[in-house]
């Protein structure tokens, strides 16, 4: 069913073989600051960040289109989506998705279904997603005292995740105290389902003396759309925080990088992922790590010297 895509619709693998429509505008090769400072500039000035190939567009006559209204640094724009929809004859319904909680994604999965026609296939998949979820969710203590976890989304300046992410750090038995979630108005202290009535804010510029005060003893590095590759030179960046080598992450060598790109950055099924992993290392059960999980734990001599 699908005939086109996003630059950024990379999984499963055989879809790259499908015509991308969009493409980034922003120069390759910018370090963490200067990727930052090239987004500043262009969303204080109205420029796009991205390209729609509209004339592709037109030519693979679609019926619907999906996109996003979550991120407008992340992908193109649901205006210019929606604009170049109404130029094709006939017009394409474009269902534009915008999840900020975990449970949100799942009721993407649904609408995404019904859109296409795939009511009981959407259905059977979250069902198995959630229970999932339940499995790794068992083996989270209620009682027992929560870890201090850093979620980094961002290494120059420093960002830490949102929405979705401190959802699933605090469910997996940690604390995030550098963007905590709120429960939702009417859900009294929102603790039950898993603290399913419990939201968070998106990501969050934090200072650095707001990282050293937090004193985590977890320390999860995972840049915003950049794949495991790329993520130590993120990390040479912190290594250059004063303070950096008082951290207990670091001091412990509980730093881990991970594939952001890949696990936590989009809301997707792959978030389930994110979850076992994160109950796996925060809670030391190894087992429930999926296998080829994309991370690597950081030896200690590498993040303090």
């Amino acid at each position: 069913m699908l005939v086109g895509r996003s630059h950024e619709c990379d999984e499963p693998p055989e879809v790259r073989t499908i015509p991308a429509l969009t493409a980034q505008v922003a120069p390759q090769g910018l370090s963490p600051s200067e990727i930052d400072e090239a987004v500043a500039r262009s969303v204080s000035s109205g420029q796009p960040l991205y390209r729609l190939d509209v004339p592709g567009l037109r030519r693979l006559r679609p019926e619907l289109i999906v996109t996003q209204d979550l991120c407008s640094v992340c992908s193109i724009d649901p205006g210019s989506v929606r604009a170049a929809a109404a130029q094709l004859d006939p017009a394409p319904r474009v269902l534009c998705l915008g999840a900020t909680s975990f449970e949100g994604v799942f009721d993407d999965l649904l609408a995404l279904g019904e859109a296409t026609g795939l009511r009981a296939r959407a259905r059977e998949a979250v069902i198995m997603l959630r229970e999932r979820f339940f499995r790794a969710a068992d083996y989270v203590n209620g009682f027992a005292a929560r870890p201090r976890v850093a979620f980094l989304d961002w290494a120059d300046p420093l960002y830490v995740g949102g929405h979705w992410t401190p959802q699933l750090v605090e469910r997996a038995g940690g604390e995030h105290a550098l963007n905590p979630t709120h429960a939702m108005d009417g859900a009294g202290a929102g603790a039950g389902g898993q603290m399913a009535h419990r939201v968070a804010g998106p990501s969050r510029r934090v200072s650095v003396e707001d990282l050293l005060q937090a004193q985590p003893e977890f320390l999860i590095l995972c840049p915003c759309g950049v794949a495991l590759r790329d993520v130590p030179g993120h990390l040479e960046r912190l290594r250059l925080l004063p303070g950096w080598r008082d951290l207990p992450a670091v001091r412990t060598g509980r730093v881990a990088m991970v594939d952001g790109n890949l696990m936590f950055n989009r809301p997707g099924p792959r978030l389930v992922d994110g979850f076992e992993w994160l109950v796996g290392w925060l809670n030391d059960r190894p087992e429930l790590i999926p296998p080829g999980f994309p991370w690597e734990l950081v030896p200690a001599t590498r993040i303090s010297h």
